[in-house]
């Protein structure tokens, strides 16, 4: 639940719990096919600083090198797959169904539709973009 302290979220089995201070991005949806192998669907995540990201339980918390100069972290017990954190950079995606609810946020569009899975159609009249949004569903303020 967003709080003045931030929001809260974890993994399905507790092994992983963490808190996020500040604001937080809107929702986007990842269609290209690393993340639907990680996640079994699109990816939809949410974005914070390093900094704002804090860990309450990082007993299960393992990272993937999932490509070069990025890796996604999971709980190696549940399998929850939880984060997306590329090397060098001072943000990390969450994935925005680990944040307990309420989160106060919203999906503001869509990214790889080019790559998207067969068995579902995007219906909502969000932007698209066949690859990468090129800065265009970004929040510099984080």
């Amino acid at each position: 639940m967003p709080t003045e302290k931030g929001r809260s979220g974890g993994c399905l089995c507790g092994g992983v719990r963490y808190r996020v201070k500040g604001a937080l991005i809107d929702v986007s949806a990842c269609h290209c096919s690393q993340c639907r192998k990680t996640t079994g669907h699109f990816f939809a995540s949410t974005t914070c600083s390093l900094e704002a990201l804090k860990f309450e339980n990082e007993e299960t918390l393992s990272w993937y090198e999932s490509s070069t100069g990025a890796h996604r972290g999971f709980c190696s017990r549940c399998g929850s797959s939880l984060f997306w954190q590329p090397d060098e950079q001072d943000a990390t995606g969450i994935l925005a169904g680990s944040l307990d609810q309420p989160t106060g946020l919203n999906t503001m569009g869509h990214i790889f539709v080019g790559e998207k899975a067969d068995f579902y159609e995007i219906s909502d009249p969000l932007p698209q973009f066949e690859k990468s949004s090129d800065g265009a569903l970004k929040d510099d303020s984080l």
